[in-house]
């Protein structure tokens, strides 16, 4: 096994890690609150923003990650 399959298994499971946080932090800053049969819209937009970034650099990492595995094949 070489340095590079090494190194792009590692980057898989760190996009894993990195996509999981991302994600909740997604869900964690959309909340709805039903009060009296209002609906209340309570989002953190920043906490959004962070979130989509994470999302976005775990695809970057996964297909760094499969391009390192992949190249190392050959």
């Amino acid at each position: 096994m070489n340095a590079s399959k090494i190194i792009g298994i590692l980057l898989i499971v760190i996009s894993l890690g990195v996509g999981y946080i991302g994600v909740n932090k997604i869900a964690d800053s959309t909340k709805e609150i039903n009060f009296l049969g209002i609906k209340i819209d309570a989002s953190n937009e920043s906490g959004q923003t962070q979130g989509f970034i994470y999302v976005g650099l775990a695809i970057v990492l996964f297909g760094g990650g499969l391009y390192a595995v992949n190249k190392s094949g050959k």
